[in-house]
C-alpha cells in the first residue's frame, strides 16, 4: 500500500475507533476518501498540501458527501457543487476525511444543539468541546486530523479550539471564499481553520485564502506566503491589552494565565500597551441582534419545497411550510429566528437592528484606533474553560456570554487567533486570545507561532489516537 493510503487508512481507523466516544464526525468517509488517496499518489503535480488529511464542518458543501448542517430539516441532503474553500483544498492534494459535527446551522456554543447529539470533549467526556465547530475542534484536538475546516459566526472556530488545546484561527471578512457555506449571517460568517499548531493553520490558510469569482465579498487582496513569515522575531512588536475587559465575570484561573501570557510576550521582546475599546462591552447585545436578524432572513429558504425535510399530513401549502419548520428546525434555530423577526419587525427596526449597526460602527472605530498604538490585541478566549454537558442548557443568556471575547471580530471583520496558554487546576485547556487589524493575517501567525516554540501547552487529552 502507498505511504499516502497508508496514513490515510490510519486517519480513517481512528476516526471510526473514536467517533463513538467523541461524537465527533457525521460522517467517515471511507470509501471516497481512499479512492482520493490513490488518484493524489498518482498525480506528478506540485501540491501544497499533497495527502493532507482534513475534516470539514458540515455546514461546508461537499457534492461527494452530505451537507445537513447537524439540522433535521436538512437531513442527508448531498449538494450539487463543493465549496470554493473544498476545492481549493482538494486542488492542493489535500484529503477530506469526513464532515464534522456542529451546533444546527452553526448556532451554538456548546455543540449541544446538533440534531444528531453532542460532541464530547476529549479532555473531559463530561464537558462541553465548544461551538459551533465542535466536531471539527475535537478532530484535531484527538489527533485524528492535523487539521480542519470551521465556520465563524461570532467565535465558532476560536471558542472551541480554546476549550479542547489548539490553534483555532479566524482571517480577515474577505480572506476565504463563503461560497459553498451555508449562510446563517452573511455579514458575520466566515470559514476559519483549526490546526495543532500555527503552522498547520498557515499551510491550509495559504492554500484556501484568495479572491472568488463566485463570492464578491471575498476581497482582491494579495495572499502572502504565510508559512515563510512563522518564525520572523518578533521583539519590538506592540501588543495592546484592553485591561477593562479582563475584569467581572473572568474566571480566576483563567485570568491568571491570561496575565502570565502578557508576561510571556515580554520576555520574548514583545512591548505591551494598554489600550481602550470602549464599546466593546455592548458587543453580545449587537451581535445577538445582528445576526438573529440575518439568520431570520437566511433561513426563510429552509421550506420544504426544494430540498430537506418536508412535513407530512399537511393539507395546503401553508400548512406545509410550518409543520416542516416545526419538525425540521430545533429549539435554539427557532429561538434565533424568533429573536430576529422581532428586531426586524415594524415598530422595532429602528429601535434594535438600526441601533445595532450604528454601535458596531463605533466598535469598529475603537478598533482602528487601537490599532494605532499596537500591532495586535491580546484578550482572553473564553471567560472560562470547558463546562459541563448540560451546565448552560437552560440559560441561554448564560450560554450567549460565552462569547464575550469572540463576538467583536466578527462584526469588525479583523482576523483572530486563539492559542493554548495553560492548564487549570482540573487539567482544563485555556485559551489566550490575539486579535490584528485588517489583513494582517501574517503578523498574528507569527505570533502565535513563536508563542508555542516558546511556551508549549505540554499536555495531551485523555482521549486522543
Amino acid at each position: 500500500m502507498s505511504e499516502i493510503k497508508t496514513a490515510i487508512e490510519r486517519t480513517l481507523s481512528n476516526a471510526e475507533r473514536l467517533n463513538g466516544e467523541l461524537n465527533s464526525f457525521l460522517t467517515i468517509e471511507r470509501d471516497y476518501a481512499l479512492q482520493r488517496a490513490a488518484e493524489v499518489e498518482n498525480t506528478s503535480e506540485e501540491q501544497s498540501l499533497k495527502g493532507f488529511a482534513i475534516a470539514v464542518k458540515d455546514n461546508i458543501c461537499t457534492k461527494f458527501s452530505q451537507t445537513s448542517c447537524a439540522s433535521r430539516i436538512l437531513g442527508n441532503y448531498r449538494p450539487q457543487y463543493n465549496a470554493t474553500a473544498v476545492e481549493k483544498l482538494l486542488d492542493a492534494g489535500a484529503i477530506i476525511v469526513g464532515k464534522t459535527n456542529m451546533d444546527e446551522f452553526a448556532m451554538g456554543s456548546s455543540n449541544e444543539n446538533s440534531a444528531f447529539g453532542a460532541v464530547k470533549n476529549p479532555w473531559d467526556t463530561e464537558r462541553v468541546p465548544g461551538g459551533s465547530s465542535g466536531g471539527s475542534a475535537v478532530a484535531v484536538a484527538s489527533g485524528v486530523v492535523r487539521a480542519s475546516l470551521g465556520s465563524e459566526t461570532g467565535g465558532s472556530v476560536r471558542q472551541p479550539a480554546s476549550l479542547c488545546g489548539i490553534v483555532g484561527f479566524k482571517p480577515t471578512y474577505g480572506r476565504i471564499s463563503r461560497f459553498g457555506l451555508v449562510a446563517f449571517a452573511s455579514s458575520l460568517d466566515q470559514i476559519g481553520i483549526f490546526g495543532q499548531t500555527a503552522k498547520d493553520v498557515a499551510d491550509v490558510l495559504g492554500a484556501i485564502a484568495g479572491r472568488d469569482k463566485n463570492d464578491s465579498t471575498a476581497a482582491a487582496v494579495a495572499v502572502p506566503d504565510y508559512s515563510a513569515t512563522l518564525e520572523k522575531d518578533i521583539r519590538g512588536k506592540r501588543i495592546g491589552v484592553p485591561r477593562a475587559l479582563l475584569g467581572e465575570g473572568l474566571d480566576d484561573e483563567v485570568k491568571n494565565a491570561v496575565e502570565q501570557s502578557i508576561e510571556n510576550y515580554r520576555s520574548l521582546g514583545v512591548e505591551i500597551v494598554d489600550i481602550e475599546l470602549p464599546n466593546a462591552k455592548y458587543g453580545i447585545a449587537v451581535y445577538y441582534i445582528i445576526c438573529t436578524a440575518e439568520a431570520s432572513s437566511n433561513l426563510a429558504r429552509f421550506d420544504g419545497v426544494r430540498y430537506g425535510l418536508r412535513a407530512e399530513q399537511a393539507h395546503e401549502l401553508r400548512e406545509m411550510y410550518m409543520k416542516t419548520r416545526e419538525e425540521g428546525f430545533g429549539a435554539e434555530v427557532k429561538r434565533r429566528i424568533m429573536l430576529g423577526t422581532y428586531v426586524l419587525s415594524s415598530g422595532y427596526y429602528d429601535a434594535y437592528y438600526a441601533k445595532a449597526q450604528k454601535v458596531r460602527t463605533l466598535l469598529k472605530q475603537d478598533y482602528f484606533k487601537a490599532f494605532e498604538q499596537c500591532d495586535a490585541i491580546l484578550t482572553p478566549t473564553s471567560p472560562s474553560t470547558a463546562f459541563k454537558i448540560g451546565e448552560k442548557s437552560d440559560d441561554p443568556l448564560a450560554m450567549y456570554l460565552s462569547d464575550i471575547y469572540t463576538v467583536s471580530a466578527n462584526l469588525t471583520g479583523t482576523p483572530g487567533i486563539s492559542i493554548p496558554c495553560g492548564l487549570s487546576s482540573d487539567n482544563l485547556p485555556i485559551g489566550l486570545q490575539i486579535v490584528g487589524n485588517h489583513w494582517s493575517e501574517a503578523v498574528l501567525l507569527n505570533l502565535a507561532n513563536v508563542y508555542e516554540k516558546n511556551f508549549p501547552l505540554g499536555a495531551k487529552p485523555k482521549i486522543s489516537v
